[in-house]
């Protein structure tokens, strides 16, 4: 049976892919729990320091996949909420993994496809590429991306493309800051691979994990609270190893490596 999702490393360096070309790399409740189980496990995986989330085929991800959509219109109010809750563990797992998530994006990104890319740290996209919420066009409601994306873009972009649907094309989408960098196709896959392995060895995985905490809890909290939460972090970055290997090597002038 083929894998709806496939994991590897290389380099310390792990790429998710999802693997349903045929059906669009569509979501279905099967490929979003893959897709979560196989997060946890590049959470877990000390041969992996930065995570690539990518796709198989011509289109990043479709969304919601037509004999799912077929699904909910028979499901329970229990089944409606098991499969949502489920979809929202996987948001919530990239976004707040303790690695950095780069999205490779060689094809459309839409509604939930969106949504999967926008959780991610980094994007780098193909200018072929169109991104887009379409939930609303057939009487649906983009709930669980919304609270992403509007930490993302702030309240006036995300209504924008909430509320109306449409799609945009990459260079509008690099200038509302949904995504990071525009490369070619031929170009994109060494592109990232370069971006990924260099992290590997730049930056500090701990000081990594601890930054992506505060920036996703500081949103939420008042100037005095958010600074509280900045020295708590602080005090339990200067305790660490890595940053006692980081200072030695920056005071003795040594290349460092991590």
């Amino acid at each position: 049976m083929t894998e709806l999702a496939k994991y590897t490393t290389q380099n310390r360096v792990a790429y998710i892919t999802l693997n349903r070309p045929e059906k669009r790399n569509a979501l279905n409740p099967e490929l979003v729990q893959s897709l979560t189980n196989l997060f946890l496990r590049a959470g877990h995986d000390e041969e992996a320091k930065v995570v690539v989330l990518k796709a198989e085929g011509e289109v990043f991800s479709a969304g919601a996949d037509l004999e799912y959509l077929q699904k909910l219109q028979n499901n329970s109010s229990q089944d409606d909420l098991e499969d949502t809750i489920a979809i929202k563990e996987l948001l919530y797992t990239i976004y707040t993994l303790p690695k950095l998530v780069i999205a490779q994006v060689e094809g459309h990104a839409i509604a939930g496809g969106c949504g999967l890319a926008a959780v991610c740290d980094i994007i780098f996209a193909v200018p072929e590429a169109k991104f887009g919420y379409t939930e609303v066009k057939i009487g649906f409601v983009p709930a669980l991306v919304a609270c992403f994306l509007v930490r993302k873009l702030g309240e006036g972009r995300a209504k924008e493309l909430l509320l109306s649907g449409d799609l945009i094309d990459t260079n509008t989408a690099s200038a509302y800051g949904l995504i990071n960098f525009v490369v070619e196709k031929g170009e994109i896959a060494d592109r990232v691979q370069k971006y990924a392995e260099k992290l590997t060895v730049s930056v500090s995985g701990n000081s990594v994990a601890l930054t992506k905490q505060l920036l996703y809890t500081a949103q939420n909290l008042s100037l005095e609270e958010s600074f509280e939460q900045a020295i708590n972090l602080n005090v339990q970055a200067r305790s660490s190893a890595d940053c006692k290997k980081g200072i030695a090597s920056f005071l003795n002038k040594e290349k460092l490596e991590w």
